[in-house]
């Protein structure tokens, strides 16, 4: 049975998926602090170099929930072999652009390579491990998972300093030939039913329309300043009737070429539902503190790096143990305790004042940690868990394929949110400070040295400062009550999670 498969080296195999996996996830970040580099080279404005980030989000969201299908047809191995050559020939192709355009369209290929990257190897994780190890093997995804978007910002502004930013482009090259001559080596035996499923061009058609108008209205919203926006508005009638016929049609076709019925499955639903949510307000977290840190603290983008990098610590110190003994309990337990501490982490957060030191921000991150090393393993592992062998690629593809799409809400909501809640502070803290009032008179020619306009500033850049504070500290209230309601979510699962037989336990439960 395919599922017994075992790969002569599983070390090397573990190590050349793992790679591939690290790279593709750390280049979704690592370009963020070069825009502005790569904006001048190119002689493009700041705000056409963001495409550099939207390009690649938008073609890796249409091609994720594309991953069951091209599975089907071409086989796991040789789709992640082929995937990760192409990324690395696209990376370099990115690396020796010429033009913004060059660049966009290199970084579109890139991010349409990328999709089935990660739900591939994790489909061929769980394939190559045996049953009881699985855990082992989900838990050191999880890490990279982690760790890659951590070290993306950092590594990026140290390459883009010390050497030029195509250099962020070209590393990838030789990791990405290495990872795809192991697994071809390696898994060259493993025999795979492959079939010629016939294209869905209905489905396929109103995804790359909805998913891509989607994701361009959530990248571009608060640079357009929404509603107000005709193209945003276009953008989302355009999404909402795409993906509205893209629904029906995929839920009423004999042969999908995304299959929604995989929701049939309980642990699935429940499991997905929560790995969604939690990982859009994981990914809230992540964007707004070093925002915070740069615009509020006037920390440098380096700085904020290693003030948000703590998190990183006890994942990759307790990957080991996780994946060893978290199997042997009830993983919505874990997965209760890891919401728990995000929760708790947001609620410390939602205290912070513009007094702050770096160590109480950086201890806050650790914690932070603790809660993100007991989150994606077991919720990773409740969702797969009442899916087929043959599921399992389509299962992960649509699972990731909705994680990244709510990181992408989060990341829109969470600085609109975090922007329009400080106007409204800063109209409230200033109602009072008008040229009528004598103590506000006073206050404005103390600080400004006899010059009242000066002192007006003055007063006005600290109150934009305690604006954007009070807003910072309400967002991460709500993310904390957000975390604690999850909790209940991943309660709607039910056991067993764990893999005793061949095949992911409730293997064929419906």
């Amino acid at each position: 049975m395919e599922t017994h498969f075992r790969p002569p080296n599983l070390a090397l195999t573990t190590i050349g998926l793992s790679l591939a996996t690290f790279m593709q996830v750390l280049d979704t970040t690592i370009a963020n602090v070069s825009l502005p580099t790569i904006a001048g080279n190119l002689g493009v404005s700041n705000d056409q170099s963001t495409w550099v980030i939207t390009s690649f989000a938008v073609s890796m969201a249409i091609s994720l929930p594309l991953t069951g299908f091209l599975t089907r047809r071409f086989g796991e191995t040789k789709l992640f072999v082929w995937s990760t050559l192409l990324f690395s020939l696209a990376s370099f192709m990115c690396g020796v652009s010429q033009s913004m355009g060059m660049l966009l369209l290199f970084r579109t290929i890139q991010g349409a390579v990328a999709g089935p990257m990660y739900p591939i190897t994790q489909s061929l994780l769980i394939g190559v491990y045996p049953p009881e190890k699985r855990g082992m093997a989900l838990a050191l995804l999880a890490m990279v998972t982690v760790v890659a978007p951590i070290a993306g910002p950092i590594l990026g502004g140290w390459i883009t300093d010390s050497y030029s930013w195509p250099w962020i482009f070209f590393i990838n090259v030789p990791i990405g030939i290495f990872a795809s001559v192991v697994i071809a080596n390696q898994l060259r035996a493993k025999v795979e039913q492959t079939q010629r499923p016939k294209i869905d061009y209905v489905g396929l058609i109103t995804l790359i329309i909805g998913v891509g108008a989607l994701q361009i209205v959530l990248d571009k919203g608060n640079d357009a300043d929404w509603f107000h926006s005709t193209f945003i508005i276009v953008m989302t009638i355009v999404s909402v009737i795409a993906l509205a016929i893209f629904l029906i049609w995929e839920l009423t076709d004999d042969d999908p070429i995304v299959d929604l019925k995989l929701f049939r499955h309980r642990n699935f639903a429940a499991g997905t539902l929560a790995l969604v949510l939690a990982y859009a307000a994981f990914f809230a977290i992540a964007l707004l503190v070093p925002l915070w840190l740069q615009q509020n603290l006037g920390y440098t983008a380096t700085w904020a790096g290693y003030a948000t990098a703590p998190l990183g610590v006890i994942p990759v110190l307790l990957t080991f143990f996780v994946g060893k003994y978290a199997t042997r309990m009830d993983l919505r337990i874990l997965a209760g305790i890891s919401f728990l501490v995000m929760g708790a982490t947001c609620f410390m957060r939602s205290s912070f004042n513009l007094d702050v030191d770096f160590g109480s921000v950086a201890m806050v991150q650790l914690w932070q940690g603790l809660g993100v090393a007991l989150f994606f393993m077991p919720v990773l592992t409740i969702l797969l868990s009442d899916l087929k062998q043959n599921e399992i690629a389509a299962g992960s593809g649509l699972a990731t394929f909705l994680r990244t799409l709510g990181g992408s809400f989060a990341a829109s909501l969470t600085t609109l949110a975090w922007t329009r809640r400080a106007v409204d502070h800063h109209a409230q803290l200033t109602e009072h400070i008008t040229a009528y009032n004598p103590q506000a008179r006073e206050a404005m020619q103390a600080l400004g040295h006899g010059n009242p306009e000066l002192g007006g500033r003055i007063i006005n850049g600290m109150i934009t400062q305690q604006s954007f504070q009070i807003s910072f500290n309400e967002v991460f209230h709500v993310l904390g009550w957000i975390f604690i309601a999850l909790i209940a979510v991943i309660w709607f699962a039910k056991p067993p999670f764990g893999a005793k037989g061949g095949k992911p336990a409730g293997g064929g439960a419906h």
